[in-house]
């Protein structure tokens, strides 16, 4: 696990050693995450696609009416 993306209010017990790239708030609820990745493989090129990413995950879930999880690991 290289990068994850916290939901907002789960980042201190969870993004423990992780640093912090960049927040995403859902279009559809307006819940925030941050996106989060261990200091020696942070960058910020990565947490750009990664963001893009997450949009389309949040996105999807919403039309599923899936609740979204308190972290989902990202891609590299």
């Amino acid at each position: 696990m290289n990068a994850l993306a916290i939901k907002k209010g789960q980042t201190r017990e969870k993004a423990a050693g992780l640093q912090e790239m960049g927040t995403l708030r859902c279009d559809s609820c307006g819940e925030e995450f941050i996106i989060g990745h261990r200091p020696a493989l942070a960058d910020k090129t990565i947490a750009e696609r990664q963001a893009n990413w997450l949009d389309k995950v949040l996105l999807e879930e919403h039309e599923r009416d899936k609740k979204h999880p308190d972290r989902i690991e990202l891609p590299d």
